[in-house]
């Protein structure tokens, strides 16, 4: 069975400009990567779990915010290369991402040394105009963030002046 994911994106206007917050994964592997390495703050869940529940949890996990918005915009699940669906929220909120703060995870670091070291799930949140995400974003995940795009514009009669 295939591994499922539950995420919110959430979404502000500033200078209008749809702008949307992406995490930065943190540890190791990702601390010289940039282009292609942020996501939408998700994890994964079992069949059992609720998974917009999960999604709300996962946020805080990952960011220490909460969002209790009750308009969840439900978008299209994604499958990603290594066969996970991700299944995602927009919700429209605004707040300082310097104040993101994660959970922990454990690894041992170096490889082969013996030693556990903790690293922040994700190490850092910002927000980015729609153009400036496709480039962030990890590829399997760009097609939520145009879907959320094309929503707000018809529903909103807005269209992003970076033209994305």
């Amino acid at each position: 069975m295939s591994k499922k994911s539950a995420g919110i994106l959430v979404y502000r206007y500033k200078d209008e400009r749809l702008e949307v917050l992406l995490v930065h994964p943190g540890g190791p592997f990702f601390s010289r990567k940039d282009a292609g390495v942020w996501s939408i703050p998700k994890g994964e869940y079992s069949e059992q779990e609720e998974p917009l529940e999960v999604a709300k949890r996962e946020f805080f996990e990952e960011t220490g915010n909460t969002i209790d918005s009750g308009n969840f915009i439900a978008l299209t699940p994604v499958r990603i290369k290594s066969g996970k669906t991700i299944s995602v929220w927009a919700a429209e909120a605004d707040f300082d991402p310097c104040y993101i703060c994660s959970n922990e995870f454990e690894i041992e670091w170096p490889p082969k040394s013996g030693k556990m070291q903790s690293f922040p799930e994700t190490d850092k949140g910002e927000w980015f105009d729609t153009e400036e995400a496709m480039i962030r974003i990890h590829p399997g995940q760009a097609a939520i963030v145009l879907e959320l795009k094309t929503i707000l514009d018809k529903t909103s009669g807005y269209s992003d002046p970076s033209g994305r």
